[in-house]
């Protein structure tokens, strides 16, 4: 008998795909049955993820087998992970990670879980379904969250993130970098990113009266992955009361810690851990998060979220050595 969770996907040629690959394989508990893909039906993965070689021999396939597996990863986009649920038949009782946008803001006939564990754990275990979130949201979310949990939003928000070419997920935007590394830098949507929505869901969970405005802009930057944010607020509350509302708000969790000295964002790549760290200055507050734009901001998070989804311990398959070190 095969206990091991068996696992389908669908899509399968971005890096963050790639990622969830590689974890999946690793993993100790789960099996990777199919990866769905129609316009790469018969290749193998290797002719796409060049970094799997040596680990698996699977085939692309254009064929759906939901009967043969318990959970299956959405890896496409808004529009096509959408339209994909509406037209194909999907078993009452499969289990579903999604990656996309689509399912990750609550409505009457949204029944996904949003998956970020810092703020939804004890939902998640045992889910039937569950929204990826966004890697900025991730982010810029469990910066705010021991805050906003005090209840001490109480002011406009600036912030700042850079992130990896590679944050778009898309094999072309790194084809692209790839050629411009030593200069590359530029801005995504200003102001107007459509993740503010899931920060703002985030943040009202805990402190449902916050109504400042969040200023935000990301910057794309000319290196392979990660993501360094930095937000600014004022407040009067003492910057040792801050420090330990962080520590007490994370002091259980699996993969993200407030640290006392600051933070470089080689001390996350290549894992699924975030870290923190707050500076005080008179009543201004800076909190800087650094997570693996591909990982935290993710697949490492989907592969996490499966964990609970079928009541694994937290960590399994996620416990990755920092690239830097």
């Amino acid at each position: 008998m095969n206990d091991l969770i068996q696992v389908g996907i669908i899509g399968g040629a971005d890096h963050t795909t790639g990622e969830l690959i590689r974890l999946l394989l690793n993993h100790p508990a789960a099996e990777i049955q199919w990866v769905y893909h129609t316009s790469l039906a018969g290749n193998l993965l290797t002719d796409v993820h060049c970094g799997l070689y040596g680990e698996t021999d699977l085939i692309y396939t254009s064929e759906l087998d939901f009967d043969g597996v318990d959970v299956v990863f959405c890896c496409l986009d808004h529009l096509q992970s959408a339209a994909f649920f509406t037209e194909h038949y999907i078993p009452a009782d499969l289990r579903i990670i999604d990656l996309s946008p689509c399912y990750r803001m609550p409505g009457e006939d949204n029944d996904f879980v949003y998956g970020l564990p810092e703020l939804n754990h004890l939902q998640l275990i045992g889910a039937q379904h569950i929204a990826n979130p966004g890697h900025f949201a991730t982010a810029i979310g469990l910066a705010l969250l021991p805050l906003a949990s005090q209840g001490w939003l109480d002011s406009d928000l600036s912030v700042h993130t850079i992130a990896a070419t590679s944050g778009d997920g898309s094999r072309s935007a790194m084809a692209t970098f790839s050629t411009t590394l030593s200069s590359y830098i530029g801005i995504d949507k200003a102001f107007r990113h459509p993740q503010l929505a899931e920060v703002r869901y985030q943040v009202q969970k805990l402190q449902p009266t916050f109504d400042g405005d969040i200023d935000f802009l990301a910057y794309r930057g000319n290196f392979a992955r990660g993501l360094f944010t930095t937000i600014q607020l004022h407040s009067e509350t003492s910057e040792d009361d801050i420090e330990a509302a962080y520590q007490d708000y994370y002091a259980e969790s699996a993969f993200t810690q407030y640290c006392c000295q600051p933070i470089d964002l080689k001390e996350v790549v290549n894992t699924n851990k975030c870290l923190l760290h707050v500076e005080k200055s008179d009543d201004r507050i800076l909190v800087c998060s650094a997570l693996d734009n591909l990982l935290k901001g993710g697949a490492g998070q989907a592969v996490q979220n499966m964990n609970l989804m079928f009541d694994l311990e937290e960590t399994a398959g996620l416990r990755l050595k920092p690239v830097a070190f």
